[in-house]
């Protein structure tokens, strides 16, 4: 970092200002996490000098002895996670999960069926702006406009109606827990693929506090990061009878060169994640997501589908007078960084929204626990009660800032580490 300061000190100043905001903020964004500092050193390895197309024992370069035996050690840590026959760690992102599953899966124009984004789905899930809706044909389901729930027998009757070849299953702002067995068995009766996209889940369903596609599902896509709480990546796992496709989807289909130190970071992740602490962890995200959610109610806030069973829930702000957008700013300015949501039927255009989505997993990293919660709550209230008091926000702000230098992200004393997690159980 010394070397990176002398020889491009504005980058370095940028960074240094980033690790500072990322110290003195509340990050309730649900789709970000802090990642373990190991897994920061092996991303940040000499292995991103490593051209390495293709796969362990098949590449297409030389020079990949170790390398073939990282991206093996990750493959393997990934199918014991997840209970899965095959699995893939190539994809940069999720986005190039998902890309890969419909080019094995789907020919152009196909129909794929998918939860609405505007219902909290994802755009790869079939909207019409994305190449998911303009290479194939989308249909999409929605959840219940009286229990803002999937309703399922509906889903059945659009799956018979419009025979989708791809059943798309996964969320990035649905609170509640997600059937993927009811899912696998409606594929199958009705002769559908099925895909179950568990990025924001992928944390949970690895401790076992979140049910596994993997058996119903013919293929399931993740990110790395989130709740999983590794790299920024992808990962897709399928039957074998898949595996081929799958693969021939990743390279020479959709990518290149793999990024091999990130291939390596996921493996660290991945050991992580297979040890009792980790599913500790994933416990409290869920303790202290529906901690979160009773004290915003306390506080009058609807909340979308009445709570929570995943790390994240939707703030209805529609009787608060204030839009998604609007709460979005007001809350960077108190030091509280979340993401504006569509609620289920808004009436508001998407790039404003009628809510904000909330998530636990990066606060939960930090050592924030219950207790904390109605802290954090009442600064959400507060900065909403204010939004125009520039003066009141930068009041927050000053206590956001006191609150967070007590829960350090990478040098707190009572955090465990993960090289303490990898010393009591490394998974070979």
């Amino acid at each position: 970092m010394n070397s990176l300061k002398m020889h491009d000190p504005i980058l370095f100043s940028l960074l240094e200002k980033e690790a500072a905001r990322q110290e003195g903020e509340l990050n309730l964004i649900a789709s970000e996490n802090y990642t373990w500092p190991e897994v920061l050193q092996a991303n940040a390895s000499l292995l991103t000098n490593k051209y390495a197309e293709g796969y362990p024992g098949k590449r297409y370069y030389g020079g990949c002895t170790f390398v073939d035996e990282v991206e093996t050690i990750a493959i393997e840590r990934a199918k014991e996670l997840f209970a899965a026959e095959h699995a893939n760690v190539q994809p940069h992102a999720g986005s190039q999960a998902n890309m890969a599953v419909y080019f094995a899966a789907l020919q152009p124009g196909d129909t794929i069926m998918g939860l609405s984004l505007s219902h909290g789905g994802h755009l790869t899930h079939g909207h019409s702006v994305n190449f998911s809706g303009t290479q194939y044909k989308s249909i999409s389901y929605g959840v219940d406009k009286e229990t803002e729930c999937i309703d399922y027998d509906n889903l059945e009757r659009m799956v018979e109606e419009h025979k989708p070849r791809l059943l798309v299953a996964g969320a990035s702002a649905y609170s509640r827990t997600l059937d993927f067995k009811r899912l696998g068995h409606i594929a199958k009766a009705h002769g559908t693929l099925f895909m179950a996209d568990i990025a924001h889940i992928a944390g949970l369903v690895a401790a076992k506090l979140h049910p596994n596609p993997t058996e119903y599902a013919d293929f399931v896509t993740s990110t790395t990061h989130k709740t999983l709480r590794g790299p920024r990546g992808g990962l897709i796992l399928s039957k074998n009878e898949y595996a081929e496709k799958i693969d021939r989807a990743i390279m020479p289909g959709t990518q290149g060169g793999p990024f091999m130190h990130t291939i390596a970071a996921k493996a660290v992740a991945f050991a992580i994640a297979l040890t009792p602490e980790f599913k500790a962890y994933q416990k409290r995200i869920l303790e202290n997501a529906q901690a979160l959610v009773t004290e915003l109610k306390n506080r009058h806030y609807r909340i979308v589908a009445d709570g929570t069973d995943n790390h994240l829930f939707i703030v209805d702000l529609s009787s608060k007078g204030i839009t998604g957008r609007a709460a979005e700013a007001a809350l960077e300015k108190a030091g509280i960084a979340v993401s504006r949501s569509c609620i289920p039927h808004d009436t508001q255009k998407p790039w404003i929204t009628s809510g904000i989505r909330i998530g636990t997993p990066a606060i939960t990293a930090r050592g924030m626990n219950v207790p904390e919660m109605a802290t954090v709550a009442e600064w959400i209230d507060q900065a909403l009660l204010n939004a125009e008091d520039d003066k009141k926000l930068r009041a927050i702000k000053q206590e956001v800032e006191h609150f967070c230098a007590l829960f350090p992200i990478y040098t707190q004393p009572h955090h465990m580490s993960a090289q303490t997690v990898l010393d009591k159980q490394l998974v070979p």
